[in-house]
């Protein structure tokens, strides 16, 4: 399934929320029979245009890792968004991708991971993470270190429950009631006080810019190297093809070199 200019339809087959304005929508390809279901090609990191008929369409990354569904995670912000949040399971959403680069999974087996998000910015680690749960033998450790701004604001709390089960998970709030059991203050504290070594390990990061500036320079005094770091820069994700240019970062186009970098391929870009 390579589909950059034209579009298919895929129906919702569930929907979850996740808080007042995201939902957890899961497709799959509209028209295909059970006993004829086309397998879905995709990575995780990857992204998707996601459009209706008459509204628009917009970029979402893929957070899911199945060859026979797909999940996008969907915050309802302006009149596309809005409108697509809206929408119930059997209708349809009309995709195109997948485009961009994807996290080398492949390539990084045999390592430890440690993944590091915020925000929405947790959405396209759980492709990662639910390609992980598939090929568990391929991975060492899992360390994982999330960061929402509040209770209300935490993402996928059914997926947070197995993989505290199953993973190293820190999870941390920027604020919370003081009944609140769980940790408070910034992920990348939680970052700097696990005391992590560069051992084997490689780390991926998204969320907000100023966090994933601030979770580097943590890294980097823990002696991580820049080419054990990989980087989502999805915020800037826009046409899919660079051909709009909105999406570019000094001379780099994220649509078509990312949304995915090892970050000494990256350093010093500003976004």
């Amino acid at each position: 399934m390579k589909m950059l200019f034209d579009s298919a339809a895929f129906r919702i087959i569930a929907k979850e929320k996740q808080t007042q304005d995201i939902y957890l929508f899961r497709l799959e390809k509209a028209g295909a029979k059970k006993t004829e279901k086309s397998e879905l090609n995709y990575q995780p990191g990857q992204f998707f245009q996601l459009g209706i008929p008459g509204f628009g369409e917009a970029p979402f990354s893929v957070c899911s890792a199945s060859k026979d569904f797909i999940e996008f995670n969907i915050r309802g912000l302006g009149e596309v968004t809005n409108k697509l949040i809206s929408l119930q399971p059997r209708e349809l959403i009309w995709l195109r991708g997948p485009y961009g680069t994807s996290y080398p999974m492949k390539e990084i087996r045999g390592n430890s991971l440690v993944i590091i998000g915020g925000g929405t910015g947790v959405a396209p680690l759980r492709g990662v993470l639910k390609h992980v749960e598939a090929h568990r033998a391929d991975y060492d450790r899992v360390h994982l270190f999330f960061g929402f701004k509040s209770p209300e604001e935490i993402l996928f709390k059914k997926d947070m429950n197995a993989w505290n089960r199953i993973f190293d998970l820190h999870l941390t709030l920027d604020k919370a009631p003081k009944d609140y059991k769980g940790k408070v203050g910034l992920v990348t504290k939680i970052v700097e006080e696990s005391r992590l070594d560069n051992k084997n390990k490689i780390v991926m990061i998204c969320g907000p810019p100023i966090m994933m500036k601030f979770t580097i320079q943590t890294l980097e005094k823990t002696g991580f190297n820049h080419d054990q770091i990989f980087v989502s820069y999805e915020r800037r994700m826009k046409c899919g093809t660079g051909m709009c240019g909105h999406c570019m970062i000094s001379g780099v186009y994220v649509c078509k070199d990312g949304p995915v970098f090892r970050y000494d391929k990256v350093k010093g870009l500003h976004e």
